[in-house]
């Protein structure tokens, strides 16, 4: 049997935010057994926050941490793989802001299933990370 469905464009974009949603749970519930980590130290002397974000992915070849504060730009993000196959790195944030941010593990997106919460991005057409320092 062949079925042929037809969706408007409204219907069509419903379908991928769900299609694309239903991955993203899928692949965070996966990525849950990895400790994944973000560690938090405000300076005294200056309104900074070092936060210190930590993902283990012994397979990939390069992973970055994206979001608002370096623009999205996986260059200013590139985080350090150790010896353990852990990529870890730090980034000086200002304090009393909130910022959406992923991975990209080897050119795919994840979330920090540490992060502080969970914010649905239209441009990106899923949930992205927050991180409120």
């Amino acid at each position: 049997y062949k079925v042929k469905l037809y969706f408007n464009k409204n219907q069509k974009n419903e379908l991928t935010h769900c299609i694309i949603g239903t991955f993203d749970r899928i692949l965070s519930r996966i990525l849950n057994d990895l400790i994944m980590a973000i560690k938090k130290q405000y300076l005294k002397s200056k309104p900074v926050c070092k936060v210190t974000f930590s993902l283990p992915a012994e397979e990939a070849s390069k992973v970055a941490v994206v979001g608002d504060f370096n623009n999205w730009n996986p260059k200013k993000g590139s985080l350090k793989k150790l010896k353990n196959g852990t990529f870890k790195g730090t980034l000086d944030l200002p304090t009393e802001n909130t910022f959406e941010f992923r991975y990209l593990v080897d050119d795919y997106y994840l979330n920090d299933t540490e992060a502080d919460r969970f914010q649905w991005n239209d441009y990106a057409g899923t949930e992205n990370a927050v991180l409120e320092v």
